[in-house]
This record gives C-alpha cells, sequence and structure tokens, in this order.
C-alpha cells in the first residue's frame, strides 16, 4: 500500500472503529436501562427486604452468565470477530447451542433447589431456573452480532427485551412477589431470544455443544474459571454481607450499585464490542493494541467518576422517588462504590487486551487475585464496618488489582514482540 493509499485507510478505519463502538455503546446504554427499569421498579414495589431477595437471585443469574459466556461465546468473539460469513454462521450455530445447554442443565438444578428451599428464597430461584434458558441465549445473540460487527442487530435485540419487559413488569407489580418479578424479566428476555433467530437466521444447535467445547477447550476452560472467579465473588460478597450484616444491606449495596448502572452495565458487558475490536486490531495493527487498551480503561473509569460526582448532588428528595426507602442507605456508600467502579474501569482496558492476545493464563491469574482480594475486602471491610466498610474493602480492592491487570497485559506483549504467535483460528 502507497503512503497515499495508508492515509486515506487509516482515517475511514478509524470511523469503522467508532462507527462499531457507537453501536456497542448504543447497545449497553439499551441494556443498561432495562436493568435499570428492572432494579427500580422491585425496589420501590417490594420494599428492602424483597428487593434483597430479588437481589441474590441476580448475583446468581450472574454466575450462571459467566458460565455460559466462558463456555460458549468468549470463544467465539476471540476466535470468530472478522471473520467470513461461512465461517461466522457455522461458530455462532454451535456457540448458541452450547448457552441453549448451560441454560437448560443449570436451569433445571436452580429449579429444584428452589423448590427444596422454599421460603422467600426458595420461589425466586425457581422462577430462575425456568427462565435461565431465554436468558442465556438472547445474551449469547448479543455477543454473535458484535464478533460479525454488526452492533446494530445486538441494539435492537435489547430494544425488543426493553419493550416487552413493559407489560411484563406491570403484570408482576399486580402479582406483587419477588418470583412474578423474575418471571417477567425472564420472560421478556426469552421473546428477545426467539426475535434473536429471526435476525441472524441461525437456530442455536444444541448437538454441536460438545464438538464446540472441545474444540475451544484450550480458552473456554480458562475462561470459565476466570468469568465464575467474576460472578462467583459477587455472590460470595452477597451472600457473607447477608449472613454478616443482614439482608438487607444486599438490598442497600445492589441499590447504590443500581445508581451506577449505566457504568456496571457496560463493564459487566465489555467485552461484547472491546474484545471483538481489540481482536481486530490486533490482526490489523497490533502495536496499537496497547494504547487503545489505555484509552479504553481511562475513559471508563473517568466516566464512572463523573457520574458518581453527579450522583452526589442528587437531593434525597429525587432520591427517594427513584428508590424509595433504598435511597437513604445507600446515599451514604456512593463514594466508595463509584471507586470502586471506577478502579474495575482502569482494569477492563488491560482485560480486553489479554483476551485479544488470547492470553488466558495470564488473565485467569489476574482474576483469580481480583476475585480473592474483592471477597477479602468486602467481606473484611462488612466485619470491621458494616455495609459501608464492605463497600471500601471492595473499593480498595479493584483499585489494586487493576494495577496487577496491567502488569499482566505490559508482560504479555512485551513477549508477543519477542516471540510472535501463529494467527488464531478462524474455521
Amino acid at each position: 500500500m502507497t503512503t497515499g493509499e495508508e492515509k486515506t485507510a487509516r482515517p475511514a478505519a478509524r470511523r469503522a472503529i467508532l462507527g462499531r463502538l457507537s453501536w456497542g455503546l448504543a447497545d449497553q446504554a439499551a441494556s443498561s436501562l432495562s436493568n435499570f427499569a428492572v432494579g427500580i421498579y422491585v425496589a420501590r414495589s417490594l420494599g428492602l427486604t424483597a428487593f434483597g431477595v430479588f437481589s441474590l437471585a441476580w448475583v446468581t443469574y450472574g454466575v450462571v452468565l459467566s458460565v455460559s459466556r466462558g463456555l460458549a461465546t468468549d470463544p467465539l468473539v476471540v476466535r470468530f470477530s472478522g471473520v467470513s460469513d461461512t465461517s461466522w454462521r457455522g461458530a455462532v450455530a454451535r456457540s448458541s447451542g452450547t448457552a441453549l445447554g448451560v441454560g437448560v442443565v443449570i436451569g433445571a438444578a436452580c429449579l429444584v433447589i428452589g423448590l427444596a428451599l422454599g421460603g422467600r428464597v426458595g420461589p425466586a430461584f425457581a422462577g430462575l431456573g425456568l427462565m435461565l434458558p431465554g436468558l442465556l441465549v438472547q445474551d449469547a445473540w448479543r455477543y454473535s452480532f458484535f464478533a460479525a460487527g454488526n452492533g446494530q442487530k445486538a441494539f435492537v435485540n435489547d430494544v425488543v427485551w426493553g419493550v416487552a419487559l413493559v407489560p411484563a413488569m406491570v403484570v408482576a407489580a399486580r402479582v406483587g412477589t419477588v418470583t412474578a418479578f423474575v418471571l417477567a424479566w425472564g420472560a421478556s428476555a426469552t421473546v428477545a431470544a426467539v426475535y434473536g433467530c429471526f435476525q441472524s437466521g441461525i437456530r442455536p444447535r444444541l448437538t454441536g455443544a460438545r464438538d464446540w467445547l472441545r474444540e475451544h477447550r484450550d480458552l473456554s476452560y480458562r475462561y470459565l474459571v476466570e468469568n465464575v472467579g467474576v460472578s462467583g465473588s459477587s455472590q460470595l460478597r452477597a451472600y457473607g454481607l447477608g449472613a454478616i450484616v443482614g439482608v438487607s444491606a444486599v438490598g442497600v449495596i445492589r441499590g447504590a450499585e443500581l445508581l451506577l448502572g449505566p457504568f456496571l452495565a457496560v463493564l459487566m458487558g465489555l467485552t461484547l464490542v472491546t474484545v471483538a475490536e481489540a481482536a481486530r486490531m490486533l490482526r490489523q495493527a497490533p502495536d496499537r493494541l496497547g494504547r487503545f487498551c489505555l484509552y479504553l480503561g481511562a475513559g471508563q473509569a473517568a466516566g464512572a467518576l463523573l457520574w458518581g460526582a453527579a450522583l452526589l448532588l442528587v437531593p434525597d428528595r429525587g432520591g427517594e422517588f427513584v428508590l424509595g426507602d433504598v435511597w437513604s442507605s445507600a446515599s451514604a456508600i456512593i463514594v466508595p462504590v463509584t471507586l470502586g467502579v471506577a478502579g474495575a474501569g482502569i482494569g477492563t482496558g488491560a482485560a480486553a487486551g489479554l483476551r485479544a492476545l488470547a492470553a488466558a493464563r495470564r488473565s485467569l491469574r489476574c482474576q483469580l487475585f481480583a476475585s480473592t482480594c474483592y471477597v477479602g475486602g468486602g467481606l473484611g471491610g462488612a466485619l470491621i464496618a458494616g455495609t459501608p466498610g464492605s463497600a471500601w474493602g471492595v473499593a480498595t480492592a479493584s483499585l489494586c488489582s487493576s494495577a496487577v491487570w496491567w502488569l499482566q497485559l505490559r508482560s504479555a506483549l512485551r513477549e508477543r514482540r519477542q516471540n510472535p504467535i501463529p494467527e488464531v483460528r478462524t474455521q
């Protein structure tokens, strides 16, 4: 390519990247709005204790989602971003079939456990078990579309979920139980999951799950452990906080996180856009990967800090209108929760780079360290100073973990420069 052609191609490449990232932001905004609306609606409708029960079901869903992503969609994004349509379609059929299989198996287990538990928590877990297949397949479509560079389809799919959520929430409010809200949330996701089949023209192939797991076991099982470390640590903290302080404390933490919902949703679903984009950059301009990750992490941290600062200016009347009785307790921990999200934002930039490099051993090492710090900080802080202590402990753990992520990314980039690796598989 001549110098003139390079000058023309680079702006075009930047515009393409910005376009895909813009659709990623739009999709995350739609997803964040839906999650925020559900949390707010439940908090206002059921009160603090019931909201705590709903939050326990929510963090359990997060663990299962991590299993599905690690086994099904994370390898898809790393190895099938920017490949031919034929390769992508075959991979998506098997990947989404794997997600469906995870939903069926773990959903059945949640249903049995929920029915056995009874009480307040049991029915909510039973409802979650019924809804898991649809929830996981819907998430799989989002990853699949971003791997193909079709973020607009992921956005439309999330909008369909949001639209279906409105009448479902109205019906759940009339019933007035935690289980009804869990069923409404999952049923609306199932509508979007079915719509994703029509969008893509692909049906999840459950019989292809075994082949998918065998072909990508070098990544999937490490990503499984890594992802479960993220969500599992959240669940351990929630359960531990409930045991140390009380179930209402779980609702307080969740309420504060809802106030930072847009940024938490972006962090949780960051790989939808950034890993796929980093994988493309690694193929096309590997020397720019480190800078891309730095801008990504710094931008997220700055956004979280600005949002947290704005929350501090919200008057009590406005906060109570949004969260009801949860506001008074949640507003007291905005500062540490904001710092925790900002610290995590810095680390996700490096995490995206490690995923794109397929440096699964390094990212697994980082995540195990981060999860240990998260649980230790969250529960240690709770023992010392209750709910506020837990929030400050998590903030400290988040900042320490981000430093480890960046040290590992720097080492991985240096290692790649010294020992170039073969191109990743696309067939």
